[in-house]
């Protein structure tokens, strides 16, 4: 559980450091916008794959 936590805590750190640094987490290419009028729809695809990837590949390394 440890070791989770501390993998974890890296991981948010990481994630703050690149945006801080402006890394446009949230806002890559085949992230989906879509504006009308007052209304302001928003679909993360790209996001969402490599949220999915990173994430996969973590508890793949955990599970080692």
């Amino acid at each position: 559980m440890g070791k989770a936590l501390l993998v974890v805590g890296l991981l948010v750190a990481g994630v703050g450091l690149a945006m801080m640094l402006g890394v446009p987490l949230g806002r890559l290419p085949g992230d989906f916008v879509v504006r009308r009028g007052t209304t302001t729809f928003y679909f993360p695809l790209a996001t969402s794959i490599v949220a999915s990837l990173l994430l996969s590949l973590l508890f793949w390394l955990l599970r080692r």
